[in-house]
């Protein structure tokens, strides 16, 4: 009987022994299944459910590769649409022709109009000839103008007279009546001789300073320029020149 008690006991150690290593093995099989290894190790351990726990993790990990290519095709798509910007081209716009370039000799047109018709040089002889005809025969054309000016504002002023004098008494108002009939004489005078001959004087002189061609401005423009002349350069010289033909008649105009 004490015997049997010992070998009882012994096989009870054994199993119990024998425990801890089955428990272990079971918690391996968990960990590489599912991931977490614990759930197995209290249990039984099956492998079958260490298995199952291992495609799981395959089919997650299939999952994340199977991205990776959709990733990688929105970058290729992105430097695309890039690609079709950078062909995009502005069309390149033409700069204009620097007048300046071209006048050589001619920028000294600039200058105070005293600067080059005070010079000795001979260059400048032709641009002072064309400057002096233009500025005499901008003087003779106002003498015209003003004369004829003369003229209509001496018919006004008769016409006002004339209105005055018929309102007024001869009973009560003769010294009134004298002072405008001397007046009315005076402009009749003016209007029959002395505005008709100023007209006429003024007309004389303006066909004896007629205005210089465009033609004889070219002249002078080769004359001075050290480049070609071109109807850029011409049409920039005669705006500029303006200017001083005006400058120049009214230091040259004679007061009537």
């Amino acid at each position: 009987m004490t015997l049997r008690k010992t070998l009882l006991a012994s096989l009870a150690i054994l199993a119990l022994a024998a425990a801890p290593a089955l428990a272990g093995a079971g918690g391996n099989g968990g960990g590489h299944g599912g991931g977490n290894g614990n759930g197995g190790g209290h249990g039984n351990g099956n492998g079958g459910g260490g298995n199952a726990g291992g495609n799981g993790n395959s089919g997650a990990s299939h999952g994340k590769s199977g991205s990776a290519p959709g990733h990688a095709k929105s970058t290729d798509d992105s430097a695309s649409d890039d690609a079709s910007t950078d062909d995009t081209t502005t069309a390149a716009t033409p700069k204009d022709k620097n007048i300046h370039a071209k006048l050589g000799r001619l920028n000294s047109l600039q200058r105070n109009i005293n600067a080059y018709m005070n010079s000795k040089s001979p260059k400048f002889a032709a641009i002072q000839a064309y400057v002096t005809q233009a500025a005499a025969a901008k003087n003779a054309q106002a003498a015209v103008d003003a004369a004829n000016a003369k003229l209509a504002a001496d018919q006004a002023a008769l016409a006002d007279l004339t209105a005055q004098l018929a309102l007024l008494d001869p009973a009560t108002q003769q010294a009134e009546i004298t002072d405008l009939q001397n007046q009315i004489a005076d402009l009749n005078t003016a209007i029959t001789v002395d505005d008709p001959k100023a007209i006429a004087d003024a007309q004389t002189a303006a066909a004896n300073n007629v205005a210089p061609t465009d033609a004889s401005l070219d002249a002078a423009l080769a004359d001075m320029a050290n480049k070609p002349v071109d109807a850029d350069v011409t049409a920039w010289a005669k705006d500029t020149l303006a200017g001083k033909i005006d400058a120049e008649a009214a230091a040259t105009a004679t007061t009537p």
